[in-house]
C-alpha cells in the first residue's frame, strides 16, 4: 500500500515502496489525488510497467536541446563557418514552441498541435512546407532518443513522434533550364564580377557535386592522373570518389591557386549572391544552385551508356530509390535496346 502524509496545510504526498525498485513519491492538492496516483504506481510495479517519471517532470525540452547542442551536437554534425546549420534551425523552432514543457508532457497531442501550426502558420510564424516540419519533427524525435540512449531520462509514453502521421516528403525538384535559358545564364555567369562563379557551375554540372562538397573540396584531394576528386566527408557522412571528365580537367587547369587551398576559394555567401544575380539578370525564375545537380544527373540518364548504379556512384546516392526518377530519360535508349 502507498503511505500517504499530510505535507502542510494544503498538500498530501503519496509515496510508493518496492524491493529492487526503491521508492517514488509525489505531492498532491488533495488526498484523493495522492491516492490514485499511489494505487496506479503500485499496480505498475507489481506488473513489471513502472517508469520513474522524475526526470522526465522536471527536465523540460528547453534544458535537453542546451544539453544537446553542447554536448552532443558538436561530434554529431559537421561545422560550416559560412552559413547556418539546418539542425540548429530546427532545434530552435522546437525550442521557440516546446521548449517550456517538461519531457513527460509532451504526448501525441502536444506533436500533432505542433506540426499543424507549424503547416498552417500562426501569428508569430508563417506557414512552412510539408518537407521542413517533417524534418523539425525528426530532430524533436532525435532530441527524445537522445534524452533516453544519452541521458539516462526514460520516456513514460515513449517517443511520441513515432506514433504520429509524418508530412509526406517533397518531391524532388526537377526545374532544368531550356536551351536559350541555359545560354542566357551561362552569358551573365561569364559576365559576373565573381570569377568563381562560371568555374563553380561548369564542375557542379560536370560532376553532381553538391555545393558544399564543392567548396570544401581542396586542391591536395584531387588527382588527375587517376581523374579523380576525393571527398572526404560528404552529407551522407561517408567518403566518396569523384570521377573527372575532361570538360572538368580544363576547369581545374584554368583556375587559380587559392593560398586556402580551396578549389572554389569563395564563401558560400558570396557565390549564392553571385549566382541569384546573375539569374536576375539572365531573367530566369525559380533556379538553385542545387538543380544543377538535377542538370547533371539529367544530362548522364541522357546520355545513355550510364546504368542506374553507375550514375549513383558518381553522385553518392546512398539509396537507388533518389534516382528513379532520372530512368524515363533513359526510355528512348532502352527501346532501341530492345529492338
Amino acid at each position: 500500500m502507498a503511505t500517504i502524509r499530510k505535507r502542510g496545510d494544503y498538500q498530501w504526498q503519496a509515496i510508493v515502496k518496492r524491493k529492487g525498485i526503491g521508492f517514488t513519491s509525489k505531492t498532491f492538492t488533495t488526498r484523493k489525488d495522492a491516492e490514485t496516483w499511489g494505487k496506479i504506481t503500485e499496480a505498475e510495479m507489481l506488473r513489471g510497467a513502472y517508469i520513474r517519471r522524475a526526470d522526465a517532470e522536471k527536465t523540460t525540452l528547453g534544458e535537453l536541446i542546451a544539453g544537446f547542442t553542447i554536448g552532443y551536437a558538436p561530434h554529431h554534425y559537421r561545422v560550416r563557418a559560412d552559413e547556418k546549420e539546418a539542425w540548429r534551425f530546427q532545434v530552435a523552432r522546437l525550442d521557440e514552441a516546446l521548449g517550456n514543457l517538461s519531457l513527460a508532457s509532451i504526448d501525441q497531442k502536444a506533436v500533432t498541435g505542433y506540426r499543424e501550426r507549424r503547416l498552417k502558420g500562426s501569428p508569430d510564424r508563417s506557414k512552412v512546407g510539408e518537407s521542413t516540419v517533417r524534418k523539425e519533427l525528426y530532430m524533436l524525435s532525435k532530441l527524445l532518443n537522445y534524452a533516453e540512449t544519452e541521458c539516462g531520462i526514460p520516456l513514460p509514453r515513449g517517443n511520441p513522434v513515432e506514433k504520429i502521421r509524418k508530412p509526406s516528403d517533397s518531391r524532388g525538384r526537377d526545374r532544368r533550364l531550356s536551351a536559350t535559358e541555359w545560354e542566357a545564364f551561362k552569358r551573365e555567369c561569364r559576365a559576373s564580377k565573381s570569377p568563381w562563379l562560371w568555374p563553380a557551375v561548369q564542375l557542379a554540372v560536370e560532376t553532381a557535386m553538391r555545393q558544399g562538397e564543392l567548396l570544401s573540396l581542396e586542391w591536395s584531394r584531387v588527382d588527375k592522373k587517376r581523374l579523380l576528386a576525393m571527398l572526404p566527408e560528404t552529407k551522407n557522412g561517408e567518403a566518396r570518389a569523384v570521377p573527372l571528365s575532361s570538360v572538368a580537367l580544363r576547369v581545374l587547369d584554368a583556375l587559380p591557386r587559392s593560398i586556402r587551398g580551396k578549389i572554389v576559394a569563395c564563401p558560400r555567401f558570396t557565390l549564392y549572391s553571385a549566382f541569384k544575380a546573375a539569374c536576375v539578370r539572365a531573367g530566369i525564375e525559380d533556379f538553385t544552385f542545387h538543380d544543377l545537380r538535377h542538370e547533371a544527373l539529367s544530362r548522364l540518364a541522357e546520355r545513355g551508356d550510364f546504368s542506374v548504379l553507375e550514375m549513383a556512384a558518381v553522385s553518392g546516392h546512398k539509396t537507388l530509390q533518389m534516382l528513379k526518377r532520372y530512368t524515363h530519360l533513359q526510355a528512348e535508349n532502352l527501346a532501341r535496346k530492345l529492338g
